[in-house]
């Protein structure tokens, strides 16, 4: 059996309005004398004054350094900066963009990663895996976080597409566990059910709770556990297999085709929609639950015209070919794939 490396967060935290406590939380995971801090501009402008107060307490020195996209050369940039930091850890604060950002120049540079998510938006905040922005838009292995700290009172502030699309990039889940067990059976790959359950198990409290969410409200602190598992499943599969499938592949692909339009876990929502019938799965129980939660299950309601879905559709197995999904032995034209989105209301 080919081996693979488990690589876990060491220490997580969920708390509510217990921001200031985050200097401690550091403090408790390696004692660090300096960090670097990644993250935006809303970001900085609203918690700034509170990171700053709990890392004085704790006498830890900082650097800000502010992240404006995820391409490789803004990427780039910050890292050669971070590097003259000399830091003892780099914190990636805010939604995927700082966060990622944050966990690529840990890994380039081997110097530990922290994760502070200000919105429950995708899985990235645990996970090792970074998306980026190329010509080929795609996600890349980096490091796990050492550790996770999330304050609830700061995720519920957030607008509420974001939590939505957090569930939606949950939902992906049940399309790439059926990819992935589609892989191993079709390719031999290793399928690991630990793995599996977990991605799956994250998926499902969706799934069950989404009627109670369109009559409550989304719960932020059940989808950022998930959103936890949903990373931590892939540490111990030791690749993104199982929360990125064909839906994934779909959302990567608008990206490329239209790029600053609608939110990753948005494009993974309707892309799950479409996958789960071309796996035979449950479609409209998929749509229906995105509903419940807020999410689109429409182009029309990202912004994406009806073309550009067709064509995201026919590029998406090719951006990764050697990744097996449902794509693989469903091959998309232009006739399936109006067929496919049209069937399912996507367009």
């Amino acid at each position: 059996m080919q081996s693979h490396t488990m690589e876990l967060p060491r220490l997580i935290e969920i708390g509510e309005k217990n921001i200031e406590e985050f200097g401690k939380f550091l403090y408790s995971l390696n004692k660090p004398k300096k960090v670097s801090l990644i993250s935006g501009t809303n970001v900085q402008n609203v918690l700034k004054s509170k990171i700053e107060k709990s890392l004085k307490i704790k006498k830890i020195q900082h650097i800000w350094h502010t992240s404006i996209d995820n391409q490789i050369k803004s990427i780039d940039k910050i890292q050669k900066s971070v590097k003259k930091d000399n830091s003892d850890l780099i914190i990636g604060i805010g939604g995927g963009r700082s966060v990622d950002t944050a966990k690529l120049i840990s890994y380039n540079l081997s110097i530990p990663f922290v994760s502070l998510p200000t919105a429950a938006s995708h899985d990235g905040m645990a996970s090792p895996f970074v998306s980026v922005k190329s010509d080929k838009p795609h996600s890349i292995v980096a490091s796990a976080p050492l550790g996770v700290f999330v304050d609830i009172d700061v995720i519920k502030k957030a607008p509420s597409k974001l939590l939505a699309s957090g569930c939606g990039d949950l939902i992906a889940n049940i399309i790439a566990v059926k990819d992935w067990q589609l892989g191993h059976k079709k390719k031999k790959e290793y399928y690991g059910r630990y793995a599996a359950d977990l991605a799956m198990m994250s998926a499902k409290i969706v799934m069950e709770n989404s009627s109670q969410f369109a009559r409550k409200g989304t719960d932020p602190r059940v989808i950022v556990e998930g959103l936890i598992s949903a990373g931590v499943a892939s540490c111990i599969a030791g690749s993104s297999r199982p929360c990125s499938g064909a839906e994934h592949l779909f959302s990567h692909a608008l990206d490329k085709i239209a790029p600053g339009i609608g939110l990753h876990g948005e494009k993974c929502g309707i892309g799950s929609i479409m996958m789960a019938k071309l796996q035979g799965q449950d479609w409209k129980k998929i749509a229906k639950t995105l509903k419940d939660v807020g999410a689109p299950t429409t182009a029309k309601q990202i912004g994406i015209e009806s073309d550009k879905i067709i064509e995201a559709l026919i590029m998406a197995q090719g951006l990764r070919p050697q990744r097996y999904t449902i794509l693989k032995e469903k091959i998309m034209t232009k006739k399936t794939a109006l067929n496919l989105a049209k069937s399912t209301k996507v367009i």
